[in-house]
């Protein structure tokens, strides 16, 4: 994966898999302390210890057409290039959360990416779920929470074109007034 985005929507659609009703994800940037963190939540059915300690190996997965599972490695390796690492910590029945940091300006960290388009994909194929999606920086703090939407749209579909495209456009305008 080239993106950070990327990674947060393979890292949120394992929570789906494991049966989340609410998933929040926060990007944190602080330029002056040289940090980005990216962390993802759920409510989701959670992980063994057992599971939890061999989750960051490549061939650890709770699929059953795959043998493989990547997302923790290369979530994990992507913040070890730029200096950072990760953290994961699990309940089984109460969720996990998944914290990566990296050095804001290490010339190995990759680009964010299209967090608009990575959220969109996450609300639209999954309306019956809820995100809580923060952006925060020095110049302020951005959120967008389905609960809250779905709430205003009083049973329109929030997975409808006209939404998605609106819902992409409020995305995009939030997290352009809060970055450099």
């Amino acid at each position: 994966m080239k993106e950070l985005s990327l990674h947060i929507l393979d890292i949120a659609n394992n929570s789906v898999a494991a049966d989340a009703t609410l998933i929040t994800i926060e990007v944190c940037e602080d330029i002056a302390a040289n940090s980005l963190i990216i962390r993802i939540e759920d409510n989701g059915r959670g992980m063994s210890p057992e599971l939890l300690s061999k989750v960051r190996d490549p061939f650890t997965t709770s699929r059953k057409t795959r043998k493989v599972g990547l997302g923790i490695p290369l979530f994990e390796n992507a913040a070890k290039a730029s200096g950072g690492g990760l953290d994961i910590k699990s309940t089984p029945g109460a969720g996990t959360c998944v914290t990566a940091w990296f050095k804001h300006d290490s010339i190995d960290r990759q680009p964010l990416g299209d967090i608009a388009a990575t959220l969109i994909t996450l609300i639209t194929t999954n309306p019956d779920r809820d995100f809580i999606y923060r952006h925060i920086t020095q110049d302020g703090k951005f959120e967008l929470d389905t609960v809250k939407v779905k709430k205003i749209l009083q049973g329109v579909p929030i997975s409808s074109f006209e939404i998605a495209k609106w819902l992409e456009n409020y995305i995009r305008d939030g997290i352009s007034t809060i970055r450099r």
